[in-house]
């Protein structure tokens, strides 16, 4: 049958434009959600600094400045409750929407905090705050995991980078203000940015038809566990605010951050490498417990008002920190596997390098002092995250994102703690200036402690794993005689005793009934056997295995040329 000839110019160059097509279409869906990634992320976490002691002499007399900040506290309470929750529904329904939906609340609260003249309006809204920036983490998380490995690192150095500059983003519009309700909208201007980022990139995604899935083998009871720690937590943190003891703050925080750790210890690996999970719960948890409050203490301490060089001075370190935690993670998101538990635990021991160089360098009265610290902390965390994210599911991102808000609340009030025990025994404004810096002093001890306990705990999980694999394999290996491998003969097959005759060992065949062994006088033919009936078709006889037939001929060799042809 001939064949007619392909238009091989032609159908090269259709192939390639519709090839190509969808790889532009791909390759700007992810520009603009590493955009969106890079401007949402700063907008959530920016939402948990409790700023409004800063502008507290503008606020009425008839608000109570007690009750103003225990309103203005919710958004954080809020948001440890609804990262848990919101990664449930993420199991069920797509990213992106819900991405939409959190940047539309937070619009929604900025447009209405002008408008609040109550403690109780206030707290409504910094929670509203709260659950819109809690639905932006797991949501943003869950969006880039499925488009490539250098977005997820563009996520894990963002959040680095929020964090450390998160406490002095909030106060930056603070300077010089004239009302206290500049607070409850920070930042109007950027959450409608990113939210007309956010719908571009929503009717880009419907037109293609690109569907994130949705996280695989992601298990719910774990994160209802996180769920149920995050309630303790946040009802924790709200109790803390009715003038609790420095000492029971303390001893509060520290048994948060313990639990914190258990749950960790709980967590396994979905759909990565085994025990890469729990390695991922410990980073996260523990970077969330001391970054943020860290870069909150440095910047409260490095302000115009304690001889420091003020938010002007800072913003150039806050740069070079961001710009060196992105360019980090990226690096290490380009590496291979194997390279991912070196480089979680020397991510964490730079952000133990970085909070020694807080206790050695600061207060410094310049900002250049201040690059040091906070490009060790941003860097240190950007890989850790990014490292122990790479080999693990959806689902165990996830978890560990679970547990990092909690991690957030406990660590300031561990730090709040700190600070207040220092402070009650300063009588003086200089005293007060030394008992902050050396709160923070303390608080680096305490939280590079906290990392170092996270590297032991990842090392040891990496030996237990690496012990684990060894013993799996040595079960499964060949023995060995005087060095050399032998080979284990497979057993014989059961033999039939009523089939078995007197001389004829198990196994072994009689020869009489053996025709190639027998000679031709034993063979069957016409002199020594039955003859076959060409017409007779063999049936198997019971327990037989059937013989299978030779495959028919072919059509077209029976058709085609040559010896085939009749």
């Amino acid at each position: 049958m001939a064949v007619p000839p392909m238009q091989p110019a032609r159908g090269v160059a259709a192939g390639s434009a519709d090839l190509a097509r969808p790889l532009r279409a791909s390759l700007m869906l992810d520009v603009i959600l590493g955009l969106l990634v890079a401007v949402t992320l700063p907008l959530a976490i920016v939402a948990v600094p409790n700023t409004i002691s800063v502008v507290a002499a503008l606020l009425p007399p008839e608000i109570s400045q007690i009750e103003m900040v225990r309103a203005h506290g919710l958004a954080l309470p809020a948001m440890v409750l609804t990262v848990p929750l919101a990664a449930l529904f993420l199991r069920r329904i797509r990213a992106v929407p819900v991405l939409v939906a959190g940047l539309a609340l937070l619009a929604l609260a900025d447009a209405a905090g002008g408008y609040a003249a109550s403690a109780s309006l206030v707290g409504a809204l910094r929670a509203l705050h709260g659950v819109g920036a809690g639905l932006l983490l797991p949501a943003s998380l869950v969006a880039v995991w499925e488009r490539s490995v250098v977005l997820r690192a563009v996520w894990a150095g963002m959040l680095a980078v929020s964090l450390t500059a998160a406490q002095a983003l909030a106060l930056w519009p603070l300077d010089e203000v004239s009302s206290w309700k500049v607070t409850l909208q920070p930042y109007p201007m950027l959450t409608g940015v990113a939210l007309v980022i956010a719908a571009v990139y929503l009717v880009l995604w419907i037109r293609n038809g690109d569907g994130f899935a949705t996280p695989g083998g992601m298990r719910g009871g774990r994160l209802s566990v996180a769920a149920g720690s995050a309630v303790a937590v946040a009802t924790l943190a709200l109790g803390t605010t009715f003038d609790w003891p420095p000492g029971l703050l303390i001893l509060a925080a520290a048994l948060s951050i313990l639990g914190l750790f258990l749950l960790a210890s709980l967590a396994s690996t979905c759909g990565g490498e085994e025990g890469a999970g729990r390695a991922s719960a410990y980073t996260m948890l523990v970077v969330g417990v001391v970054v943020l409050p860290t870069a909150a203490q440095v910047t409260n301490v490095e302000l115009g008002g304690l001889s420091g060089p003020g938010l002007n001075g800072l913003w150039p370190a806050f740069v070079i920190a961001g710009a060196v935690g992105l360019v980090a993670a990226v690096g290490v998101s380009r590496l291979g596997g194997t390279a991912a538990p070196l480089c979680a635990a020397g991510g964490l021991a730079v952000m133990v390098a970085g909070l020694c160089a807080v206790r050695a360098l600061l207060p410094a009265a310049e900002g250049a002092a201040l690059v040091l610290p906070f490009a060790l902390l941003t860097a240190g965390a950007a890989v850790a995250l990014t490292a122990v994210l790479r080999p693990v599911g959806a689902g165990a991102a996830l978890f560990a994102l679970s547990l990092f808000l909690p991690g957030v609340l406990s660590g300031f009030l561990l730090g709040t703690g700190v600070q207040l025990t220092l402070l009650k025994q300063a009588g003086t404004p200089q005293a007060m200036v030394d008992a902050f810096v050396g709160a923070l002093h303390l608080w680096a001890l305490v939280g590079g402690g906290l990392v170092v306990a996270a590297i032991v705990l990842g090392a040891a999980l990496a030996r237990r794993t690496a012990v684990a694999h060894a013993s799996a394999e040595e079960a499964f290996a060949e023995p060995e005689e005087n060095g050399r491998r032998v080979s284990v003969p497979a057993p014989a097959p059961p033999v039939d005793p009523a089939s078995t005759e007197v001389g004829v060992s198990a196994g072994e065949k009689p020869e009489e009934d053996d025709p190639e062994r027998a000679g031709p006088e034993a063979r069957p033919g016409p002199a020594t056997g039955p003859r076959r009936d060409p017409g007779a078709v063999d049936v198997p006889e019971p327990g037989a295995v059937p013989v299978v037939p030779p495959p028919t001929p072919s059509p077209e060799g029976a058709l085609g040329d040559g010896a085939d042809r009749p």
